[in-house]
């Protein structure tokens, strides 16, 4: 069994009394051995932390790996134009080796970012090369692909049958559900009510209670979303959730930002959980969600970049500044959102998104060994005494101060040098690829 020893390191632990302390961590068999100082440990490798932070890993609870090759391919539209003229011709043009890449791509970023665990939609198609994609260099996902079986715009390379749709997922549910002792974890995606059939919806409740898996969709993220809703399924989005029996602790719903009373008292009440976009969701024109007010009502929320093209990277450093700003904004009350209760909502609010809390989320021992190591000893970070640590991470703190990432004890990155994934050939493939993907994008366009 192979050891690892952190050592001499700032440990934002996020235990429940919310313990900072400088310390060392064993860590063995992906788990967390002992924590604090004991000059006799010794480890089969060991990594100097000396003034430098140790944080958990951070949970992204809403991306799109398979939207990370078009980046910058969807700027400055709002939602509904978005997705019909740029977002679903190039994920319809997507075959096995473009989702591949593009997953490759959005991971590569986000273990470089700190990001240990992502809930992830895929594309219609194509999921099981992505989720190779996801299992091969480590990170922690919960990922299925994405279901739509209704709409008179959706073009025909994502428009599925009924029928399909379930086999489809079913099969990759069997296949990858709970792999490698879970670190790899399905969920199904249907994509959102304005694109998929009341059965499918049935039957995706019916299916995730059976499995035991999470579902993940959006809901209530456009005031143009909103009306189709309301005239086509006659209430609005949560309600019409709540009327199929969708709602529930085991639904995990991005943006949420156009909610009335009665809704937030449903999500309260059932326990469903809101992933919170807030780049994502200014980009687009959205709105701004009411955060605040769904804290206050027992709503769990946890925070996504979302995809590339609506908000161009996946930087959960840039997601954690702008979730608090935004608020302060809205709400003209520079005390909410306060970095603490962001830097919780990264963490344990992510974890707890999943029902993983006990095994992520913080760094105790006995839990998972994910975790970050960042460099805060930056111009841009700078000075470092007499200021908050939890302010400087949320406030201040960019990607690029992250050293180290490592996920059930394994080491993904180190010294900012990606272990497990090869950063030359995934730009090279990239770049090939985003020429063919816009090419063929434009033919499935043209003809709608």
């Amino acid at each position: 069994m192979d050891t690892l020893l952190i050592k001499d390191g700032t440990i934002v632990t996020m235990n429940p009394k919310r313990d900072i302390f400088e310390g060392d961590i064993l860590v063995a068999d992906g788990r967390i051995q002992f924590m604090g100082h004991d000059p006799d440990i010794k480890a089969d490798k060991e990594i100097n932390a000396y003034g430098k932070v140790i944080i958990p890993g951070l949970i992204q609870s809403h991306v799109h790996l398979t939207q990370a090759l078009f980046r910058g391919q969807g700027d400055d539209l709002e939602l509904m134009d978005w997705l019909k003229k740029r977002i679903w011709p190039l994920e319809g043009a997507h075959d096995s080796e473009s989702n591949y890449y593009s997953a490759k791509l959005g991971i590569s970023e986000l273990i470089k970012g700190a990001t240990t665990t992502v809930v992830d939609m895929e594309s219609v198609h194509h999921t099981d090369s992505a989720i190779d994609a996801i299992y091969e260099p480590g990170i922690r996902a919960i990922t299925g692909k994405c279901m739509m079986d209704y709409g008179a715009d959706v073009p025909s390379t994502m428009m599925e049958r009924t029928e399909d749709s379930i086999e489809e997922s079913l099969y990759l549910l069997n296949k990858w559900h709970m792999k490698d002792n879970g670190r790899i974890r399905y969920a199904f995606a249907p994509r959102f009510v304005v694109s998929c059939t009341e059965e499918l919806l049935m039957r995706v409740r019916d299916l995730a209670g059976e499995n035991n898996a999470m579902i993940h969709t959006h809901a209530s993220e456009n005031l143009g979303e909103i009306e189709f809703v309301m005239k086509d399924r006659g209430m609005r989005n949560i309600s019409y959730l709540k009327k199929i029996g969708l709602t529930g602790s085991n639904l995990i719903l991005a943006h949420c930002i156009w909610l009335d009373d009665d809704e937030m008292k449903i999500l309260a009440e059932t326990g469903t959980k809101v992933a919170h976009c807030p780049n994502s969701n200014l980009k687009l024109a959205s709105g701004i969600a009411k955060i605040p007010e769904m804290m206050k009502m027992g709503i769990n929320v946890s925070i996504g970049a979302d995809g590339t093209p609506c908000n161009n990277n996946m930087d959960m450093f840039n997601e954690m500044r702008t979730a608090a700003l935004i608020q302060k904004g809205r709400l003209l009350d520079s005390t909410v959102m306060p970095a603490e209760t962001i830097f919780e909502l990264a963490t344990l609010g992510g974890a707890k998104a999943i029902g993983l809390e006990d095994e992520i989320g913080s760094l105790e021992i006995g839990k998972k060994a994910d975790l970050a190591i960042l460099d805060l000893d930056n111009i841009h970070t700078a000075p470092s005494m007499e200021v908050n640590l939890i302010s400087r991470v949320v406030y201040s703190a960019k990607a690029s101060d992250v050293i180290t990432t490592i996920v059930d004890g394994k080491i993904l990155m180190e010294d900012r040098m990606l272990k497990t994934l090869n950063e030359e050939e995934i730009k090279d493939n990239c770049n090939r690829l985003i020429s063919r993907q816009i090419s063929k994008s434009r033919i499935i366009k043209d003809s709608l």
